[in-house]
């Protein structure tokens, strides 16, 4: 087994000497793809834009990104996968011969285990909810045209092509093996299709929203604990990242397991509050909410505060206090996009109403 792996990880080893020997032109492109397939863009920006023109997609999006990224966690926890930069420093494969050199980069030091790839899960799973989104909008139950046929072949196309650049980014950057990227993406999609058949996540009580925000939690801290007493150290990778990243500076508490936990089930408690609120259902789900220029006002707004709010970073010096204000950070930002600034939008454009008349 350990034979067959060091040869796989050897392979894209290759893969990677290859992509930073050959296309070093286009350094800054994969380092931007990587940076734009995190989710805390989806979280940022798409849900937002999504949200205030399809609900239900905007939802959709938040449940296939938080629970495709818990299963990507408990995924990693169990396969124990390595990441290049730190295998080709400590792997005895290469016996007396120079381990291949490979270059590292900002992105590159991720202290979590590397299959599958978290990167290319997420990114799988949210693009495939858009594009499914899209042609169940434009095309509904009608019987396809030329025209629909072109729509759905050209919108695919995009899908795979937005997959391999960020499968090619991930090995580039040497944080992750082509069967990590590659197993990403079909995780990513089986958890995007399973939420396509799951209709009860849009009119959830705030009640579930809480239960399963516990349960995640309670279920991936149970897990760690678990196997810590078995005497299995799921944080292993941490002391790797710190040992193999060629600058300290490029490790960042917030790429460990339980920063990504937290972030991401403050988001979908933070969901759940924003849906069950009055704000929400005075703005978004009154008649105002059936308008136009008040659902692209609200799009513009949440974009603007939350890439203000973005620039908050909680503090790192006291991890339990970095994971508190992370996912309190976290929830705050379906709140303000679906709750909060709706609400705001709608009292300004009243106000305008008023004096116009």
């Amino acid at each position: 087994m350990e034979a067959g792996m060091n040869v796989l990880h050897d392979m894209g080893i290759q893969a990677t000497r290859y992509l930073q020997e050959n296309y070093q032109g286009s350094q800054d492109w994969f380092l931007f793809i990587s940076f734009a397939a995190d989710l805390r863009n989806t979280f940022f920006i798409l849900f937002p834009i999504w949200f205030h023109l399809c609900e239900a997609v905007g939802i959709k999006l938040i449940w296939v990104a938080v629970i495709g990224d818990w299963l990507n966690l408990v995924f990693k926890w169990i396969l124990f996968g390595q990441r290049p930069y730190w295998w080709v420093r400590e792997t005895s494969y290469y016996g007396n011969t120079s381990s291949p050199a490979i270059q590292q980069f900002p992105l590159t030091c991720e202290t979590g285990p590397g299959s599958p790839s978290g990167h290319a899960m997420g990114s799988a799973g949210v693009y495939y909810v858009m594009v499914t989104a899209i042609l169940s909008i434009a095309l509904g139950k009608k019987q396809p045209t030329i025209k629909d046929q072109f729509l759905r072949t050209a919108l695919w196309a995009g899908f795979w092509a937005v997959q391999v650049c960020v499968c090619l980014s991930r090995v580039f950057i040497a944080a992750h093996f082509p069967h990590q990227v590659i197993a990403g993406v079909i995780s990513g999609m089986a958890v995007a299709e399973a939420f396509r058949h799951i209709p009860s996540i849009y009119d959830t009580s705030l009640r579930r929203y809480l239960g399963t925000t516990l349960f995640l939690f309670s279920f991936a801290l149970g897990f760690y604990l678990l196997l810590k007493a078995l005497g299995v150290d799921l944080l292993w990778t941490l002391e790797k990242a710190k040992r193999w990243c060629d600058r300290p500076e490029w490790v960042h508490i917030d790429t460990t397991p339980f920063a990504g936990l937290l972030r991401n089930l403050g988001i979908l408690f933070g969901l759940g509050l924003a849906l069950n609120s009055q704000m929400y259902l005075e703005s978004c789900k009154g008649k105002m909410g059936q308008q136009l220029p008040f659902r692209l006002s609200c799009i513009a707004a949440s974009l603007i505060v939350l890439h203000l709010f973005d620039s908050f970073k909680p503090p790192t010096k006291v991890e339990l206090l970095f994971y508190v204000l992370s996912f309190c950070k976290s929830a705050a930002v379906p709140v303000a996009a679906a709750g909060l600034i709706p609400y705001c939008v709608a009292q300004v454009l009243r106000q305008q109403d008023k004096k116009a008349l």
